[in-house]
C-alpha cells in the first residue's frame, strides 16, 4: 500500500510550521538545516512478495526517500495502515489512558492558575461589620477616661493600577505556562499514538512469526514423513529420521516464546487503553496480519517542520513565560500605585446605623516605593535572568533532539526498506533451495544433510523477513512521532 499525501492537510501543515517556526527562530543559537534530500529516485522496479509484486523504488547507493514533495504528515497518520482494530485501540486510548487524564488535569491546573493572575487586574472588594465598645486611658492625656461603643458596617475596595505594566507580564506568563501545558497534552497524544501503533505492530509481527513458524513446523513434518518412509523401505538409516526430528522439535520449540511475548504485547495494549488485558484479550489474540507494506514515495522534508512538534512548541512557550518573568521582576523595581477606599455606616445605637448622619467614607491613593530591602530585587532579576537563558538553552537542546529523532527515523526507515527488498529475495531463492534439495534427495542424488540446511535456512529467512517488515513500519511510526504527527487538537 502507498502512502498518499494529503493536498490541503499538507498545505495547512506547512502554513502552521512556517508561523511556529518564525517565532521559534528567536531563540535558536544555530539555525536548522534545510532539510533532508534534493533528489527524487528515478528508477523503479518489480520487487517479488508473498502475495505478488509490488513496485518499490531500486535500491541504489544514490537514492532517497525523503525528496521532491513535502512529507504527508497528517494528523491521524495511522490510517494509511488501512487497519480498523488499530484505529479502534487508537481512538479509545486517547480518551482512555491515564497519562492523557493526568496531563488534561495538569492543564486545567495551569487553565486556573492563569484565571488567578488575571484576577489581580480588578480590584479586591470586602464587606466588614461589627460592634466595637473600648475604653481610653485617662492618664495618657488631660481628657478624663471614657467609654466609646458603637456599630459599623463597611464596603471596602482595594485596587492596583498596573502603571509600570508587572501584573500584565505575570499575567502573560502564566498565559505562556498555560499554553506550554497544552502543548505537553498534545505531546502526550502523539506519544501515545505512536506507543499504541508500535505495541500493535509487534504484536502483529510476533503473530506473523508464529504463522511462519507453524508453516515450517507443517513442511518439517512432511519431511520427517518422508524420511520415515524411507528408512521403513530400507533407502536410508536412521540418523536422517533422527535428525528430521531434531529439526522439527527444534522449531516448535519456539511457539511458547513467541506466545509469551504476544501475551506480553496484549498487556501493554491493556495499560495505554486504561483497561485490563482481559478485556481486549478476545479481540486481539485472533491471529492478524501485520499492516500492508509500506512502499517508498518520494517526498521531502524541510526541517522547519520540526518546530511544529508539540515538545518544541512547549520548551518555546516556557521561554516566552521565562521571558515575561524577567519583566516583570525588573517592574517589581518601580512604584507601585493603589488605589484605596470604603463606604459604610457607623452609629452608637443599632437603630440608628442606616441614617444619612451616620454614613462614613474614604478615598486613599497610594503610592508604594520600595527604596532598600538588601538585595532582594538585584537578585530576583539575576534569578529571572538565569531562567529565562535555562529555558532558551532547554528550548535549543530540544530542537538538536528533533533533529536528532528525525534523522535516525528516516535513516532507519530508508535502509530497512533496502533490507526487505533483499530479504524477499533471500526468501524466494532459499524456498526453491528446499524445493530442489528435497526432489534430488527423494530420488537419492542429493544427501540429507541439504534437506536440513535448506529447511533451517528458509526458516531463519522468513523469520528475518517477517521481523525487516515489522520494524520498517516500526520506523515509519517514528518518523511520524518524530515529525510531531499523530493528533489533532479540537
Amino acid at each position: 500500500m502507498k502512502i498518499k499525501a494529503w493536498g490541503s492537510v499538507l498545505l495547512l501543515s506547512c502554513l502552521c510550521s512556517a508561523v511556529t517556526a518564525q517565532n521559534g527562530n528567536r531563540y535558536l543559537e544555530k539555525p536548522l538545516p534545510r532539510g533532508w534530500g534534493n533528489t527524487v529516485i528515478p528508477n523503479s522496479k518489480t520487487v517479488p512478495t508473498s502475495t505478488g509484486t509490488a513496485n518499490s523504488t531500486t535500491a541504489s547507493a544514490d537514492d532517497n526517500l525523503f525528496s521532491g514533495q513535502i512529507l504527508p504528515v497528517d494528523d491521524q497518520w495511522w490510517k494509511a495502515f488501512n487497519d480498523p482494530v488499530l484505529d479502534s485501540l487508537i481512538s479509545v486510548a486517547s480518551g482512555e489512558n491515564y497519562s492523557v487524564l493526568a496531563a488534561i488535569d495538569r492543564m486545567e491546573q495551569a487553565r486556573a492558575s492563569l484565571r488567578m493572575e488575571r484576577s489581580n487586574f480588578f480590584p479586591s472588594i470586602s464587606l466588614n461589620g461589627g460592634w466595637l465598645r473600648q475604653q481610653s486611658s485617662g492618664n495618657t492625656t488631660e481628657l478624663p477616661q471614657s467609654i466609646t461603643h458603637y456599630y459599623d458596617a463597611s464596603l471596602n475596595a482595594s485596587w492596583e493600577l498596573d502603571i509600570f505594566g508587572s501584573i500584565r507580564q505575570r499575567v502573560k506568563a502564566q498565559r505562556e505556562t498555560f499554553q506550554a501545558s497544552r502543548e505537553e497534552y498534545i505531546s502526550v497524544q502523539v506519544s501515545l499514538c505512536a506507543q499504541v501503533a508500535s505495541a500493535y505492530i509487534n504484536l502483529r509481527e510476533l503473530q506473523q512469526e508464529l504463522q511462519v513458524v507453524m508453516h515450517n513446523c507443517r513442511t518439517q513434518e512432511e519431511v520427517l514423513n518422508i524420511t520415515e518412509v524411507r528408512y521403513n523401505t530400507g533407502l536410508v538409516s536412521k540418523l536422517d529420521v533422527a535428525q528430521a526430528k531434531s529439526v522439527y522439535f527444534s522449531t516448535k520449540a519456539s511457539v511458547p516464546q513467541l506466545e509469551s511475548g504476544i501475551s506480553q504485547y496484549i498487556n501493554s495494549l491493556a495499560i495505554l487503553l486504561g483497561t485490563y488485558p482481559q478485556e481486549i484479550r478476545p479481540t486481539l489474540e485472533r491471529i492478524g496480519k501485520l499492516p500492508d507494506y509500506m512502499e517508498p514515495v518520494g517526498v521531502g522534508l524541510p526541517a522547519d517542520l520540526l518546530l511544529r512538534r508539540p515538545d518544541v512548541r512547549q520548551a518555546e512557550r516556557l521561554v516566552n513565560a521565562q521571558a515575561a518573568l524577567l519583566g516583570a521582576s525588573k517592574s517589581d523595581w518601580l512604584p507601585q500605585v493603589f488605589l484605596k477606599g470604603s463606604v459604610g455606616y457607623a452609629a452608637r445605637d443599632l437603630k440608628d446605623l442606616t441614617r444619612r448622619k451616620s454614613m462614613t467614607f474614604e478615598i486613599a491613593p497610594t503610592l508604594s516605593w520600595t527604596l532598600f530591602s538588601g538585595t532582594k530585587l538585584v537578585n530576583a532579576t539575576k534569578q529571572a535572568r538565569a531562567q529565562l537563558d535555562e529555558a532558551v538553552h532547554n528550548f535549543n537542546e530540544t530542537v538538536l533532539t528533533a533533529v536528532q529523532e528525525t534523522d535516525n527515523a528516516m535513516n532507519n526507515y530508508r535502509n530497512s526498506i533496502k533490507q526487505i527488498v533483499a530479504l524477499r529475495e533471500v526468501r524466494n531463492q532459499g524456498q526453491e533451495t528446499l524445493k530442489l534439495s528435497l526432489e534430488l534427495y527423494k530420488q537419492g542424488l542429493s544427501p540429507f544433510q541439504n534437506v536440513l540446511d535448506a529447511l533451517r535456512s528458509l526458516l531463519t529467512y522468513e523469520n528475518q523477513l517477517t521481523q525487516a517488515e515489522g520494524s520498517s513500519l516500526l520506523y515509519l511510526v517514528s518518523l511520524y512521532q518524530a515529525l510531531g504527527g499523530g493528533y489533532k487538537e479540537n
